[in-house]
């Protein structure tokens, strides 16, 4: 059974997704997944060329400010990123085709259009002052919050495409009674 958890961000989709597969079960993280794609030379080199990055300087940092100042758009970026992801979330789901459940947390798993991949599919959301909140408790700005939560597609919207909506306004306990007592009707 696959099961995709999706929200927006910081809605707490990493942490239900954690609570959800108990580590027991294979986890595939979209947002993982790019932060290794930027660990390696070969993306690296990519990405600077395709984006006329600098090469001596930091890569995600010159990313940011790109966007900020609206000399990119996220969906240049996307179109350079999403075609790794994508072949490392088939990889994924092939070399673990004979495990009971599958957890797949991907931010945009309905923008991309990846409904048809799932079983089930969870909306994790928040409150948008508690999810600016955690985003800048991460180190991240309210401007990038904003730019970041503008370009998703509207919550009521992305609910409507789940088979559960699990609200994350409050603790991380309260959220793993919500998440765990949804899920034990498939265990």
């Amino acid at each position: 059974m696959k099961i995709g958890i999706t929200g927006s961000i910081a809605s707490g989709k990493s942490t239900a997704a954690k609570i959800l597969s108990k580590r027991k079960y294979p986890l595939f993280s979209a947002d993982q997944e790019v932060s290794e794609l930027y660990k390696k030379r070969l993306f690296k080199n990519i990405i600077i060329k395709k984006l006329k990055l600098k090469k001596n300087l930091n890569i995600k940092i010159q990313i940011k400010d790109m966007i900020g100042q609206k000399k990119i758009k996220l969906s240049q970026l996307e179109k350079i990123i999403h075609p790794y992801v994508r072949k490392r979330m088939t990889y994924f789901l092939k070399i673990n085709r004979n495990k009971k459940f599958l957890f797949l947390e991907i931010p945009l798993l309905i923008e991309s259009r990846l409904l048809r991949f799932f079983d089930i599919v969870f909306f994790v959301g928040a409150k948008k002052k508690t999810r600016l909140k955690r985003f800048i408790e991460k180190n991240g700005s309210k401007e990038m919050f904003l730019l970041l939560d503008k370009h998703q597609q509207k919550e009521v919207d992305k609910k409507k495409s789940c088979d559960y909506v699990v609200n994350n306004n409050t603790s991380i306990q309260a959220l793993n009674k919500k998440i765990s007592t949804i899920f034990k009707k498939y265990e």
